[in-house]
């Protein structure tokens, strides 16, 4: 069974999952990581596009209410959609 606004999404895209930490002390981020990009179908340019994305999208959320801390290591949890064909032409680039 399908969502309404979701028809025929799933079919053309790939979503990959990584893990990535944001370090802070005194409330200012310190360090933004990316742990692990879980593609087992990835190239090596596909896999540092997808690190580099993973990043930014980290980076985009640092400052949010839910992911700030004092003193720490906040580990966050990311999905990036990205169509087949999108994906495919990663290859080329």
């Amino acid at each position: 069974m399908q969502c309404i606004g979701q028809k025929g999404y799933a079919k053309d895209s790939l979503q990959i999952k990584l893990y990535a930490d944001i370090k802070y002390e005194d409330g200012r981020t310190k360090d933004i990581s990316v742990r692990k990009v879980f593609c087992d179908y990835c190239d090596e340019g596909q896999l540092k596009y997808l690190e580099h994305e993973g990043w930014r999208r980290a980076y985009l959320e640092r400052n949010l209410p839910e992911n700030r801390l004092l003193k720490g290591v906040r580990k966050l949890t990311i999905l990036i959609r990205i169509s087949k064909e999108d994906f495919k032409n990663l290859k080329n680039e």
